[in-house]
């Protein structure tokens, strides 16, 4: 792999695209910053978004992956998450996207039942009150 082949530096393909597309809208709304271009700095920022989109959306479908490392065959850049499609614990695109799953060690805090709390006792009359 490379020098940093024991450590999961987290490279995907929703990394890498989403990253590439963010920084080319930032390098055209820097040019058009420069130039005095309002239409430039609106592209810019119209790639920006859309480069968000687009790895949010190859997170959902697979090519992303979830929080913390992976195991060492499923490392490559390449490599689709198998977990991807159902939704990964602890992950704020996946919740955005509707997908609830189970936290690993307990329940999804999503479905837990509510618990409220019971009404206070009314003091007992005299009680605590000084003269």
């Amino acid at each position: 792999m490379g020098a940093h082949a024991d450590h999961d530096m987290g490279h995907t393909v929703a990394g890498w695209t989403g990253t590439a597309v963010v920084t080319l809208g930032f390098a055209v709304a820097g040019a058009a910053f420069v130039a005095g271009s309002g239409p430039g700095l609106w592209a810019g920022a119209a790639l920006i978004v859309l480069g968000a989109v687009a790895a949010w959306v190859l997170h959902l479908v697979g090519r992303g992956k979830a929080t913390g490392p992976r195991p060492p065959e499923l490392r490559h850049w390449r490599t689709p998450d198998p977990a991807g499609r159902h939704g990964h614990p602890d992950c704020l695109g996946c919740r955005l996207a509707g997908r609830r799953t189970a936290r690993a060690g307990g329940p999804d805090p999503a479905r837990a039942p509510v618990v409220t709390a019971a009404p206070a006792a009314a003091p007992a009359p005299g009680a605590g009150a000084r003269v």
